[in-house]
C-alpha cells in the first residue's frame, strides 16, 4: 500500500482568476487537509460486533426476514461472494445458499454512532456526520499537532476498534476537500487508507472512469462524454464554463472545484424534502387494517419532523408499488402550507379516492401493496407563515409543539394523538444510510430519536 505522499503548498497549476469570486476561507493552502472516515458495512459490522457467531460468515441485514424480504446492507463476506445490496432474500439464498439474514436493529447502529463520533471529537472539534456511517473531520487547523495525517488515520483506526468495538474497521481518505477525502475511501476497501494530494491527483484520477467518481451517474456521463470529455483526468482540466455548458447546470462548475482542491461539499444545507416510506411484509399485506394504520403511521412521522425543523410544507408526493411490479405516484399541491400529518392523510386519501373513481379500479391500499412512501417538500419556515389567516392554526401548532416535547421529555408512548394509536405494531424503526439531520439537537445527538 503506497502512503509515501506529503502535502505542499498548492502549486499554480492555472490561472487562479476562475476562483476570485469564491469564498475566501477555501483558497488553497498547506493547512488545508480533510479526512474522510467511511464505516465499512457498517450495519452488518454492528450485528457481527454484538454476535460472534456471526464473524466471518455473509449476513444480510433486512428490515424483515421473510422469504420475499430485501437485503438493506451485506456484510463484507457476503460482498466478497458478488451479492448486492436491494435485492429480495430469496434470490440471495439461491446464489449464496450460506447467507444470514439478520434483521435491523437501529437503536443499536444510533448507539454505535455515537461511539464512533466521540473517538473522531478527541481529534478534533470539527467533525461533521454525513451519515450514520460517514463522517468528515476537517483538520486543518491542526497542522501543527497532527504533522502526518496518516498516522493520526491509523490512530482513529486503531481507537476504534478499541473504544468501540474490535469488528468495526473504516476506509479512510485523506484530501485538501471532503469531496477528494470521500474519492480516497472508495478506492481502497475495507480498512483503506488512501492520500490525494496535488501532486498524487493527476495518477489517481488516471485510473478511474467517470462514474467511479461520487455523484456521476450514467446521465451526466452521457453528457460529459458528448462535450469531449471523456475521462476524470479531462474533467479536472476543462474549463468552468464547458463544464457548465455539458452538464446545463451551476453543477459543472461544482465539479471543477472538487476536482482542483476547492471545498463545495461541507456547507450544510436546509431540507430540500423529507420522505416516510416502508417495505410491506407478505404478512401485513393480509390485513387492510394494517396497512392503513401503516399509511397513518408515515404521515405522523412526517409531522414529527416538520415540527422538529420548524417548518409547513406545500407539496407532497405520494407513491405505491404492487406485487406485479406496477405502481401509482401523485404529487398534491397545496395553496396552504401545512404541518399537521392529519391533514397530510387527508389529503392523500382523498387523492388515492379520486383516482380509483377515475378509473374504476380496485383501491390502491389493497392485498397486493408491497411498499408505500410519502415524502413532503416546498417547505416554507414557520415564522413566515401569517397563522392568523387559518382557523385555529396557532392553536393547533402550538399544540404540536407540546406533544413532541413531551414525547421527547418522556418517551414516545407517554401522550399519542388517535392516529397514532396502533401504529407501534406496524411501523418497525429503521434507519436510512442519508441524511441524519434529524438525529442532533443544537449540535447534541438525540440518541432516542426514532425516523
Amino acid at each position: 500500500m503506497k502512503l509515501a505522499y506529503v502535502l505542499h503548498p498548492q502549486k499554480n497549476l492555472y490561472s487562479m482568476s476562475v476562483f476570485t469570486h469564491y469564498v475566501n476561507h477555501n483558497s488553497i493552502t498547506h493547512q488545508r487537509l480533510v479526512l474522510f472516515v467511511d464505516m465499512n458495512s457498517f450495519f452488518a459490522r454492528c450485528e457481527q460486533q454484538v454476535n460472534y457467531w456471526l464473524r466471518g460468515r455473509p449476513v444480510a441485514v433486512c428490515v424483515y426476514t421473510g422469504r420475499f424480504g430485501a437485503a438493506i446492507a451485506l456484510s463484507t463476506e457476503a460482498k466478497q461472494r458478488g451479492l448486492k445490496a436491494g435485492k429480495r432474500l430469496d434470490e440471495l439464498v439461491a446464489q449464496c445458499p450460506d447467507l444470514v439474514p439478520v434483521e435491523t436493529h437501529p437503536q443499536r447502529y444510533r448507539e454505535f454512532h455515537v461511539k464512533i463520533m466521540n473517538v473522531l471529537k478527541k481529534y478534533s472539534d470539527e467533525v461533521i456526520p454525513k451519515s450514520i456511517d460517514e463522517a468528515i473531520m476537517d483538520i486543518s487547523s491542526y497542522h501543527l499537532l497532527y504533522k502526518d495525517p496518516r498516522e493520526l488515520a491509523m490512530k482513529i483506526k486503531a481507537d476504534i476498534r478499541k473504544d468501540v468495538g474490535d469488528w468495526l474497521t473504516c476506509s479512510i481518505g485523506i484530501a485538501p476537500n471532503a469531496f477528494l477525502a470521500k474519492l480516497a475511501t472508495e478506492i481502497q476497501k475495507p480498512d483503506g487508507l488512501v492520500m490525494i494530494t496535488p501532486e498524487n491527483i493527476d495518477q489517481v484520477l488516471g485510473t478511474l472512469q467517470l462514474t467511479d467518481l461520487p455523484g456521476i451517474a450514467e446521465g451526466n456521463a452521457t453528457r460529459l462524454i458528448k462535450a469531449g470529455i471523456r475521462t476524470p483526468l479531462e474533467l479536472r482540466y476543462a474549463t468552468p464554463q464547458k463544464l457548465k455548458n455539458a452538464l446545463h447546470s451551476i453543477v459543472g462548475v461544482y465539479w471543477h472545484y472538487r476536482l482542483n482542491f476547492k471545498e463545495v461539499d461541507q456547507i450544510t444545507h436546509d431540507y430540500k424534502a423529507m420522505q416516510a416510506m416502508r417495505q410491506i411484509s407478505r404478512q401485513q399485506r393480509q390485513s387492510l387494517d394494517t396497512l392503513n394504520e401503516l399509511l397513518t403511521s408515515l404521515c405522523m412521522r412526517l409531522e414529527q419532523r416538520m415540527v422538529r425543523q420548524q417548518v409547513y410544507c406545500k407539496e407532497i408526493d405520494v407513491f405505491a408499488r404492487f406485487e406485479n411490479g406496477s405502481g401509482w405516484k401523485d404529487r398534491i399541491k397545496s395553496d396552504k402550507p401545512i404541518q399537521s400529518g392529519t391533514e397530510v392523510l387527508k389529503l392523500v386519501r382523498q387523492r388515492m379516492h379520486k383516482f380509483e373513481q377515475q378509473h374504476h379500479c380496485e383501491p390502491i391500499i389493497n392485498h397486493y401493496l408491497t411498499g408505500i412512501g410519502i415524502t413532503v417538500s416546498d417547505f416554507v419556515p414557520e415564522d413566515m407563515i401569517n397563522l392568523n389567516l387559518f382557523e385555529d392554526a396557532i392553536k393547533d401548532r402550538n399544540l404540536r409543539k407540546v406533544v413532541y416535547d413531551i414525547k421527547n421529555r418522556f418517551g414516545k408512548d407517554k401522550v399519542m394523538k388517535a392516529a397514532e394509536v396502533g401504529d407501534e405494531r406496524v411501523l418497525k424503526d429503521v434507519i436510512g444510510f442519508g441524511s441524519i439531520k434529524d438525529f442532533y439537537v443544537d449540535g447534541e445527538f438525540d440518541a432516542d430519536y426514532g425516523i
